[in-house]
């Protein structure tokens, strides 16, 4: 299967396939939704998370090497990356009693 995502920085064949699984048919698809969107449409697809592939899907969309996310910029991707698997992540058994019984924060 023949993809111009491999075009983009940072995007190797196997991330096009994955890519593509979850809807993301090409470049172009891909830089209009983003790479928020486009990490959770791969979540959603059955990806397991994971903060690397989170941050280099943000460095190939500004056309930057996958290790030059550093410093503050890295600690602000890491808290919009646990937010983002944090809306998904299932609730524990402890958790969801404690939610039936009104005990847990929101």
């Amino acid at each position: 299967m023949e993809s111009d995502l491999t075009d983009i920085r940072n995007i190797g064949p196997a991330t096009a396939r994955s890519l593509i699984a979850a809807g993301i048919a090409d470049a172009a698809a891909l830089r209009e939704m983003g790479a928020d969107a486009a990490y959770r449409a791969l979540m959603d697809a059955g990806e397991r998370p994971h903060f690397i592939g989170y941050y280099v899907l943000h460095m190939a969309l500004q056309g930057r090497p996958w290790n030059d996310c550093k410093g503050a910029e890295k600690t602000a991707l890491r808290a919009r990356f646990d937010a983002l698997v944090g809306d998904r992540r299932p609730l524990s058994a402890l958790e969801a009693a404690l939610d039936q019984i009104g005990l847990r924060r929101p």
